[in-house]
Parts: C-alpha cells; structure tokens; sequence
C-alpha cells in the first residue's frame, strides 16, 4: 500500500504544512476568507506586508479571532508574510519611503509582527527583486536585513519569491546558503517552473507553487488532466494540485468557495498518481499547446 501524502513535513527543523491558503486578491474579503480557510482546516497562511494587493491587518485579525476562539493554537499555525519594496507597493507603505532598506524591512517586519498579535513570523519572504535580471543591491541590502531577522530568532525560516534561477542562486550566496523556500508562479508551459524547481530538490529547498488553476487554465480541459480526474473520481483543479503534492511542491490556494477550499484539502486522500500519470503531467503543457 502506497504511503499517504504529508500534510506537514519538518524543514530545518520547523513543521511546515504542505498545502497552503493565499490571500492576495481579497479586499474587504480578507478576514472572512482567512476565517473560513482556518475552520475547513488549513494551517499555512500566505500573505504580504503590501496593501496594494494584500490586506494583512485583517488577516491578522481572523488569525487572532481564531486562536481566541479555540479554532487552532498559534503553535499549529504556519504564518508567512513577506517584505516589499517600494515599487512594488502604493501609497500605504508599511515603512518609511525616505528609509535605508535594513530599516525598511525592520519595519515593515514589526508591522506584520503587530498584525498578527505575534513574536515570531514561521516564515519570511522576500516579495520579489527589484529587477527582472540579477540582483540589485537593495535586493542584497533586503536578503541581510531578513537573515539578521532569522538569527534573531523572529523570523524561522526565509524564502525568495517571483525569482528565476539566476536570481536564486545569486540569493543563495547572499545568505550563506539557500533560502528554505521559492514561492513563484507556476506555468506548466516550462514544465512547472522545472529549472528552479530541480535547484530546490537538489538544495533543500521548498517549491512554493501559486497560480497553479489560474496560471493554467488550459491544462485543466487536456485530454490527460481529464483522464486522471475520471480514474481518480476527482475535478481537474484537484489533479493538478495533486500533481503538485507528488512532485514535491507546496501548493497555494485563494479559493474564496468554502467547498472548494475543502475539496483542495481532499487531494490527501486521493489514490496516488501512476508513475505514467505523473510523466505525462510533468510535460502537459510543452508540447502542441496541449493539442
């Protein structure tokens, strides 16, 4: 009998879920879809120090309305936020514009600290270079102001997010070692993000996967996705994720649908993939654009 899947491993010596909900996107929605991620089971929750696109204060307040209420201790939560820079933020910055970067980062830092009524962050992440190629000094100035962080002791583990390979590894050498985490979008058009994908499997590092549905919505519809689904008793999107897991991914989800929100979680108890189920979805989305 197949071993069942993970729903938490032990990363640099952290628990960390394998299966996380996202929570860009939400406006005014924020601290009732974070609420509801928690009371269908999650554990991991994704978010950023970035009003443009997150609302963390209010994640914040349903993390701490759902430890109040006995939902989920803190010591069972995995919370992730990340650091910004300026041109990826708007108006409302969480820092002081006029700021060097160690000093933005420490405040932006002790701003989701205060959001989240917390001392320690699980995991903190560096939202994306300043820069499509390489890495920028503010981005080196940021990725040491994030490891003071962590030998602190306030910040567990640290990620790098929106990177392509060469800006990984240029990450790598900057903190001494790899991150514990990548967090980028994933297309099945590279194979699923494969180049970075085999630098984390061969360095320890956690594939964080986002935009897994929407970043791939023609995948959904192939005749191998289709396929899958109809042995497994499953929907596409719970294929994918599936897949995902297998691989060795850590997936995100921001479903606003409390059944679906449920549904990703069932993936767990799905009957394993083929190894040639998992060959042909590793390559579904290279070849004839899944004609």
């Amino acid at each position: 009998m197949t071993e069942p899947l993970d729903r938490r491993i032990t990363l640099r010596g952290f628990s960390v879920p394998t299966f996380f909900y996202g929570t860009a996107w939400k406006e005014k929605e924020t601290e009732r879809l974070t609420a509801q991620a928690l009371e269908v089971g999650f554990r991991a929750i994704d978010t950023a120090n970035q009003r443009k696109h997150y609302f963390e204060a209010a994640v914040g307040k349903a993390v701490q309305a759902a430890i109040g209420a006995g939902v989920v201790e803190r010591s069972g939560l995995f919370l992730q936020s990340k650091f910004t820079h300026r041109r990826g933020q708007d108006q409302r910055l969480p820092y002081d514009a006029k700021a060097d970067i160690p000093t933005q980062v420490a405040q932006s830092f002790q701003s989701s600290l205060e959001h989240f009524a917390t001392d320690y962050l699980d995991s903190y992440v560096l939202h994306g270079p300043s820069q499509q190629k390489g890495l920028a000094e503010e981005d080196r100035a940021a990725l040491r102001a994030l490891l003071e962080l962590q030998q602190s002791g306030k910040a567990r583990l640290l990620g790098v997010s929106n990177v392509n390979l060469g800006q990984l590894q240029e990450a790598a050498r900057v903190l001494g070692a790899p991150p514990a985490f990548v967090q980028n979008r994933c297309f099945a058009s590279t194979g699923w993000d494969r180049p970075v994908r085999d630098y984390c499997r061969e360095h320890g590092v956690r594939y964080q996967a986002f935009s897994l549905l929407t970043a791939n919505s023609d995948v959904l519809g192939t005749e191998v996705v289709q396929r899958v689904a109809s042995r497994l008793g499953a929907s596409a999107s719970q294929v994918v994720f599936r897949f995902a897991l297998e691989v060795g991914m850590i997936p995100l989800t921001g479903t606003s649908n409390a059944d679906h929100a449920r549904a990703d979680l069932a993936v767990f108890d799905l009957e394993p993939l083929s190894p040639d189920e998992l060959e042909q979805l590793a390559h579904v989305g290279e070849s004839s654009r899944w004609g």
